[in-house]
């Protein structure tokens, strides 16, 4: 009876975190949309923090992207005056990349914007919920991050 239910919670688990992907997804399209960029380019700005200069090699890991992807998405961002980049002088394959002051703005506003969709998301939950919701979702992630790590 157990492995039974264990079965359908997994199934359902599966179904939700699919669906939760897809959904996220659309959401992120929708922002980066608002604010001119392509999805890759918003997933991008998101992993710098305001003063961060990042390789190319850390950002391709973080995006789970090629280089050659990648350099389309940060020609993109450099083209919009978003990012800056330069060639890393211990390793001159490798490319530092630095939010621009333009790009640190824009940033702020997407993590304004990300945290007040997620407010309104908050809002069609009940506020007893927010909690056990968050710490949910806390062990979902580090579960994950586990069987990752495998």
């Amino acid at each position: 009876m157990k492995e039974d239910e264990i079965e359908k919670d997994a199934s359902r688990l599966a179904n939700l975190t699919f669906t939760l992907l897809s959904t996220c997804q659309q959401k992120e399209s929708i922002l980066a949309e608002q604010y001119g960029l392509t999805q890759a380019e918003f997933r991008c700005l998101k992993l710098f923090e305001k003063k961060e200069t990042v390789n190319n090699k850390t950002i391709a890991k973080r995006m789970n992207l090629s280089a050659s992807r990648l350099t389309r998405i940060i020609d993109g961002l450099v083209a919009k005056g978003y990012t800056e980049r330069e060639i890393n002088p211990s390793d001159r394959r490798n490319m530092d990349v630095t939010l621009s002051k333009k790009g640190a703005q824009l940033v702020q506003k997407l993590d304004h914007a990300y945290v007040n969709i997620h407010k309104e998301l908050l809002e069609n939950i009940e506020l007893s919920q927010h909690k056990p919701l968050i710490y949910a979702m806390t062990n979902l992630l580090g579960a994950m991050e586990k069987w990752l790590a495998k």
